[in-house]
């Protein structure tokens, strides 16, 4: 069969040079496996972070387990546990340590970054651009397979001596680059630092194709200011990404150096423990809209759909993503303000901190102009989004709490903390990847999820989701610290364990809920509805195409007429015009 595809040449021109080729058959392996295609790869970020998120999962319900039940045998699976984790089925201090170090570890660089930049940037950027594939192929799935090798050395690290590491996943030194204070954990704490830098490596390169096919692999017409919002947003993050994780990687080679070569960058005696602070939330805190910035632009993708209006102030939500992938990097400052701060420095970060809230609460505001009196259809997707628009906003207002130091002082390292993180990541940042799943499912799979099941699934994480981590508030505020084994050793937090009981059993409904989510998935491969090319009636280029598409993506390289967001435009017969379309006149288009 023949089929036209094309072929770009980086930095030349935006013009393609069109081609014809034969499509052959391939094999398992190169098709599925060793694949250069950008879909495929992205497809292939999608499953691992799935695999992942499993794994995180199960850490969460171990320390959701111990806080409510501890000195409790755990129930079927306690016997299997390793030594280092727990003696008899009852889990250790140490074990826990592991626990919460390795679960926020795995769910941020293992399922978060992967799931939203990975598997969706790798799959939508180049159909959205109207381009044939990335820029890079070959370092496309490098940074693939480097990504699944620092998964590998990361949960490796479980079955070394001692087991995995016990700093928490800020890894804080002293303690984390003393092996004296580590008990028996250097060689976790090791892999735990190989682990990161691998992981940064396949960031960087990732990063690095984003910012190359959506510079130069753009289809004629498609200026910058018709992008969709979703690949502007993962372009600054791949600017985020350039800037802020080779600060992480360095960091973590300077700590494997302490460790394991007599080194003392960060030791007490001789070196600065304070540095590796301002080295990790140096790359921290962007790394929090590392995390957050894709969803938020996959959610401004959805929502004008369901809402059939086009996106309210297109141009104000690129120059606030703009604006707050910068200041990002000026507020790190607000996670040590415990660690003793210039009073002077301390001030500048609290104002830098509350002004970041800006761009965000336009964000917000813009997003709540676009459904504003729109026609909605509250789909799984659209729930979802909505959802995510919610959360996003508790956990932001929690966090401009947390930027006045006086407050800081009292809730910082306690569970107010836990819930504003949980708040922003999962209620947003997987909130936004659930929404995203089921909205762009049908390109990649050719048919639908089932809407049941769909909004079961959102109900009950929904539910779940604010019963767990909404009372966490109350803990904080109620004197219980992060990283306690044991809170009923504390007088003053006895009479909060009913609460600590509470979200236990709420965490472990949410995590019963995800594996609705995930027979879905599964279930709708076979017998979901066929979905055709434009099931939802959008504008973007990945829409004209077949579901799901085929080699080299475009037939012929559209030409793009229109801006990304033309729903129900004056003049039209039709309530959306497709980026590819000429507008009849008299059309009055919203994005120019």
């Amino acid at each position: 069969m023949s089929t036209s595809a094309t072929t770009f040449i980086p930095g030349a021109s935006h013009a393609p040079v069109e081609h014809g080729h034969h499509e052959h058959k391939q094999s398992f392996f190169s098709k599925y496996i060793w694949s250069l295609d950008h879909k495929m790869i992205g497809l292939q970020y999608l499953w691992t972070s799935f695999f992942f998120l499993l794994i995180g999962g199960l850490l969460a319900m171990g320390i959701r387990f111990q806080l409510a039940y501890p000195g409790m045998q755990v129930p079927l699976i306690g016997a299997l546990l390793p030594s280092t984790i727990a003696i008899d089925g009852v889990i250790l201090p140490g074990g826990y340590n592991m626990l919460f170090t390795m679960h926020a570890t795995v769910m941020v660089f293992l399922v978060v970054m992967p799931l939203l930049i990975g598997g969706f940037g790798n799959y939508l950027i180049p159909l959205k651009i109207g381009a044939g594939d990335m820029a890079f192929p070959t370092l496309n799935a490098m940074s693939y397979w480097l990504y699944v090798l620092s998964g590998i050395i990361i949960l490796a690290s479980f079955f070394v001596d001692g087991g995995a590491a016990q700093s928490g996943w800020t890894a804080y030194a002293p303690l984390s680059s003393t092996p004296a204070y580590m008990n028996n954990t250097q060689m976790g704490q090791s892999l735990w630092c190989v682990g990161l830098f691998v992981n940064g490596l396949s960031s960087i390169a990732g990063a690095t194709n984003y910012i190359t096919t959506i510079t130069n692999m753009r289809a004629p017409g498609m200026t910058m200011f018709r992008l969709p919002l979703s690949v502007w947003a993962l372009f600054l993050t791949a600017w985020l990404l350039i800037l802020a994780v080779p600060v992480l990687s360095a960091a973590a080679a300077m700590l494997f150096a302490d460790l394991n070569f007599g080194t003392t960058f960060f030791a007490a005696q001789g070196g600065q423990p304070l540095l590796w602070q301002h080295l990790f939330w140096f790359f921290g805190h962007p790394e929090v809209y590392i995390m957050i910035l894709p969803a938020m632009g996959l959610v401004s993708e959805i929502l004008p759909v369901f809402a059939r209006k086009p996106i309210f102030g297109y141009k104000a939500m690129v120059w606030a993503m703009v604006a707050i992938g910068f200041l990002g990097f000026v507020v790190w400052g607000h996670h040590m303000f415990v660690s003793g701060m210039n009073l002077t420095l301390g001030a500048a970060f609290s104002v830098s901190t509350m002004i970041i809230a800006v761009p965000s609460a336009i964000k917000t505001f813009n997003w709540m102009g676009t459904v504003w009196r729109g026609s909605i259809e509250f789909t799984t997707p659209m729930l979802f989004a909505l959802a995510f628009v919610s959360m996003f906003v508790i956990g932001g207002l929690s966090g401009i709490f947390m930027a006045s130091t006086p407050v800081d002082l009292f809730v910082h390292n306690s569970y107010f903390i836990v819930a504003h993180i949980h708040y922003v990541l999962f209620g947003g940042s997987l909130f936004g990847a659930f929404a995203a799943i089921y909205f762009w499912y049908p390109k990649m799979f050719g048919r639908m999820m089932n809407e049941t099941w769909g909004k079961i699934h959102f109900y009950a994480t929904f539910i779940f989701f604010n019963l767990t981590f909404f009372p966490m508030h109350n803990l904080g505020l109620g004197g219980m610290m992060r990283r306690i084994a044991d809170p009923t050793v504390y007088e003053h937090l006895r009479a909060l364990q009913p609460i600590n009981i509470f979200v236990s059993w709420a965490a472990f409904g949410m995590g019963l809920a995800t594996f609705i989510f995930l027979w879905n998935f599964i279930w709708s491969l076979r017998h979901g509805k066929l979905a055709g090319k434009n099931p939802w009636n959008s504008t973007t280029l990945e829409w004209t195409v077949p579901s799901p598409p085929g080699h080299g993506n475009f037939e012929k390289t559209p030409t793009v007429y229109n801006g990304p967001y033309e729903y129900s435009v004056p003049g039209m017969e039709k309530d959306f015009l497709r980026q590819d379309e000429k507008a009849p006149e008299g059309a009055r288009l919203e994005v120019h």
